[in-house]
């Protein structure tokens, strides 16, 4: 009888072992090879499940902790004990009608999820404040942080939250609620999908339009040019090297890697969000826009309405309105949204820069609703014609100043980008300047123009991708891989979010 021989296959198992194992110089993400290839042979399975919903739900979930593995390591144990610990409470939650045994439930939810944060995100930052009044030398502990899990726990917390305002009714079946937290598109870098969006589209049948394809196909192609050809080029081979390094240049140098930066960090992120979407759709699932062309905003007001949308709502719902939101006079109205700010700050990382981004945008935006109630206008008010060119020039220009502390690693070297920008400009290198890195800044054109462009543009594009054929929307795929491939760096780009 014949028997397969494994070692006539060829198959070098220690790579192949390498491959599928976790790998932390490179954690998995939409644009990198391995993940393609891994995509197509779970649409295969998920195409075979299609029609049996509780096995294809349990595949996701699978293949969803595997994704959090290959990103995180062995901490997908974490994933696990947020969605049973949340799981239960929701469901002990739903049956006490005593208040304060169910605020003790909600409070329970907190601690978990909020705890863990804390731990493996703050411990370090923590220690490093009270060290001195022991008069004890800092030394970081050595603590990984888990990629994502800001958003995770966050989308978690909102479940129980809403159980908690009898918003919502808990789910009955664990699984479901391990594949609501888990949905891979999602997990690392959100957008953070509410419950009561995702949940009913759990167990509907299985069916993807030709518009949620063409949609779909759409959003991952522009997502992941956005991320891998913009985002990565005018990073590695501008961005970079101003941020490490700013006092070594000219103001207007390191004013074109702040205009860089912005643009760097929405490409990236907004990309990333598109993929998420894209994949979402080609999948039969439907999430909420997470940008929504954010440099366009005519105050800072619009520009949180604009950026990192699933975030910005959530802070509101659940951290502005839990402060008291504008229920309780203007002047905690005001002091709410800085406060809510400062902790969303804090949020991005453990880092007095994040305090000072947030607490600049959190002052920004109680001056903004000031102002706008002195002068009596209303909520829906919006600049026109000149008036609004300046407003959003001069909110584009505020936004780029706060990026300053938030890329920049330490407050010293924000203070002397700044110092570099206003005191010693050198206008005279701008020639010179644009010679040098006339590939970065023909590119970063093309992104603020894409930007900027008419929303009936993008629509326009997004009709003709959902009325190609199919072979043409391959084909358009299949170029833009090239592309990337093209224009990459020998290394894959981390994704600027995975530190949140």
């Amino acid at each position: 009888m014949w028997k397969l021989n494994w070692t006539e296959l060829g198959i070098d198992w220690d790579r192949l072992k390498d491959v599928l194992t976790y790998d932390a110089s490179q954690p998995m993400i939409f644009s990198s090879g391995f993940f393609l290839l891994l995509f197509l042979g779970f649409s295969l399975i998920y195409l075979i499940l299609q029609k049996k919903t509780t096995a294809r739900l349990l595949f996701v979930t699978l293949f969803s902790y595997y994704f959090y593995y290959k990103s995180s390591g062995f901490y997908f144990f974490l994933l696990g004990i947020v969605t049973v610990s949340d799981f239960l409470l929701a469901r002990r939650m739903e049956l006490t009608v005593q208040p304060w045994k169910r605020k003790l439930l909600v409070v329970c939810s907190l601690c978990i999820n909020l705890g863990l944060l804390c731990y493996f995100k703050y411990t370090n930052f923590f220690y490093e404040m009270l060290a001195p009044l022991w008069h004890g030398q800092f030394e970081p502990l050595d603590i990984f942080l888990p990629v994502g899990i800001s958003f995770f726990t966050f989308q978690s917390l909102s479940y129980t939250i809403d159980v908690y305002r009898r918003d919502l009714k808990p789910l009955t079946n664990l699984l479901d609620y391990a594949f609501y937290v888990s949905f891979f598109p999602q997990l690392v870098a959100g957008p953070i999908v509410r419950a009561r969006d995702f949940i009913p589209q759990i167990r509907q049948p299985l069916f993807v339009s030709s518009e949620m394809f063409g949609q779909g196909i759409f959003f991952i192609v522009s997502g992941l040019f956005k991320k891998a050809v913009i985002s990565d080029y005018i990073s590695v081979n501008f961005v970079e090297r101003i941020f490490d390094n700013p006092g070594l240049y000219s103001g207007l140098e390191n004013l074109f890697g702040v205009y860089g930066y912005a643009l760097q960090i929405y490409c990236d992120f907004s990309g990333y969000s598109d993929m998420a979407i894209g994949i979402a759709l080609l999948l039969g699932f439907r999430f909420p826009l997470n940008f929504d062309s954010p440099y366009k905003s005519d105050s800072v007001t619009d520009f949180w309405h604009r950026w990192h949308i699933s975030l910005s709502s959530w802070l509101r719902d659940y951290l502005y309105i839990s402060l008291g939101g504008n229920r309780k006079g203007k002047v905690r109205t005001y002091i709410n949204l800085i406060l809510t700010m400062l902790l969303g700050g804090l949020w991005h990382g453990a880092s007095w820069n994040f305090v000072v981004w947030g607490g600049l945008h959190g002052v920004a935006l109680a001056l903004h609703k000031f102002f706008r109630n002195l002068l009596g206008r209303p909520k829906q008010y919006r600049s026109r014609g000149v008036r609004k060119f300046f407003a959003v020039v001069l909110t584009f220009h505020f936004v780029c100043f706060c990026w300053i502390f938030f890329r920049n690693s330490t407050f010293e070297a924000s203070v002397t980008m700044i110092r570099q920008i206003f005191t010693a400009f050198h206008p005279e290198l701008l020639e010179q300047l644009l010679t040098g890195y006339w590939k970065v800044f023909a590119l970063m054109g093309v992104g603020f123009l894409l930007h900027f462009c008419p929303d009936s543009w993008q629509n326009a594009c997004s009709r003709g991708m959902v009325r190609m054929p199919l072979i043409a929307q391959a084909l358009i795929m299949i170029a833009l891989i090239y592309l990337v491939i093209q224009v990459k760096s020998s290394d894959i780009q981390p994704f600027i979010y995975f530190q949140f």
